[in-house]
């Protein structure tokens, strides 16, 4: 099993999670977060005064699925979280040793559908 952590821009999420739902990923986990990239964050002016934001707001979207479906929910991630600019976003892919559902002690596979 794999969990895949994506870091998007948060107008794209609704579009991440339709792409996710084709691929039959049955539970996803999203958080409003901030950070920066290469970009170093950007100036935007207030009332009249400028300033810096020196971290964005970003989504991170938290997926863990079976071995077998880490290439296309990457692929389907990509696709939708895309749009040929800077700022786009990162996919961590990591090892998950054991999943338990809580409620019926189901390990694993089964655990996650």
């Amino acid at each position: 099993m794999k969990m895949i952590r994506a870091i998007i821009k948060p107008f794209r999420l609704d579009d991440v999670k339709d792409a996710l739902l084709a691929q039959n990923v049955t539970g996803l986990t999203v958080t409003e977060v901030r950070g920066h990239g290469r970009q170093k964050g950007h100036t935007e002016l207030y009332r009249g005064a400028e300033y810096n934001v020196d971290f964005v707001p970003k989504t991170e979207i938290t997926v863990v699925v079976t071995a077998d479906q880490v290439d296309a929910v990457i692929n389907a991630i990509k696709e939708a979280a895309n749009s040929g600019k800077i700022g786009d976003g990162k996919i961590f892919v990591s090892d998950i040793e054991r999943v338990i559902r809580i409620r019926t002690g189901e390990e694993d596979a089964e655990a996650l559908s």
